[in-house]
């Protein structure tokens, strides 16, 4: 994985310490025009990978990297799915039954055939699977190395045992896109004890990691702990708090632990990428 990845929260107005500072972003990036200038700013400066939420608006993004090869010849998307607000306005808008025909790939019959079968079996993977490929639609004939279960879903598994799906996504995944699997999860230390479980060793696992333990379940020195102990690749996110550390002193603190291996961070300006990016490679020479 490169080490320095470019997020999107940004983008469609998520601020977890500034409900006015998301609507404003939401207004800033209302179109893709507006979403593609910020990441060819990022582009521009050497970040390759953009780790993004399977929204609709990432399907165009998607279009413009496939169909201008030439211009993004190394352009990575991690998609991170699913979209589960996607999932729900749509069945409060139009019902169950069309929202499967809208997002299902394959057709509505062969849909229903597996969901009957999950049904009558109790068989979640076939469910796993069909959701997955929904959202992976957008994402044909772009580069998608490494594919993430969103931490809403992820840490929903751990709370419910269901520890069975990480094993089976992962082989979905490498099996029919050729990729590896990523978790985002609240709970390092509890997801990586579980993956290895499952024969999951040395998983890619996205979690806040934060000098002051913001969102971080478990604690800053379980967190330490397991990166210096080298059992999982992980990416810090949140570093910086939503805003509630300095950005100096956020990045020098994460990027002097043992262990880390990448930082997804995201900006809406080019100076706060320069800025961001420069940090980072100051804190942490290769």
């Amino acid at each position: 994985m490169d080490r320095i990845l470019f997020g999107d929260n940004q983008f469609f107005g998520v601020n977890h310490m500034s409900e006015e500072k998301a609507r404003a972003q939401a207004m800033q990036f209302k179109d893709t025009a507006s979403i593609m200038r910020v990441l060819d700013i990022a582009y521009e400066n050497g970040i390759r990978v953009f780790m993004c939420t399977t929204y609709d608006r990432v399907g165009e993004i998607a279009d413009i990297v496939r169909a201008n090869p030439g211009r993004y010849p190394d352009f990575q998307f991690y998609p991170c799915m699913p979209y589960a607000h996607k999932y729900a306005n749509s069945v409060g808008e139009v019902g169950i039954i069309e929202t499967i025909r809208r997002f299902a790939p394959g057709g509505l019959m062969e849909t229903m055939i597996k969901g009957a079968v999950s049904a009558v079996t109790q068989d979640i993977y076939k469910l796993m699977e069909i959701l997955v490929d929904s959202e992976m639609k957008r994402f044909a004939d772009v580069k998608t190395p490494v594919v993430f279960v969103q931490n809403v879903v992820t840490d929903l598994l751990l709370g419910l045992g269901l520890d069975d799906v990480f094993p089976a996504f992962a082989h979905h995944i490498q099996r029919k896109y050729g990729s590896e699997a990523g978790f985002i999860t609240m709970n390092l230390p509890r997801l990586v004890d579980v993956l290895e479980s499952k024969g999951l060793r040395n998983p890619i696992v996205c979690a806040n990691i934060n000098k002051i333990g913001f969102r971080m379940s478990g604690g800053v020195d379980a967190y330490r702990e397991l990166l210096r102990a080298r059992r999982c690749r992980a990416i810090a996110m949140s570093v910086f708090a939503s805003g509630a550390i300095p950005p100096k002193e956020a990045i020098e603190w994460v990027c002097g632990l043992a262990g880390l291996d990448s930082i997804v961070f995201g900006a809406s300006s080019a100076a706060n990428i320069r800025q961001t990016k420069a940090l980072i490679e100051q804190a942490w020479p290769t």
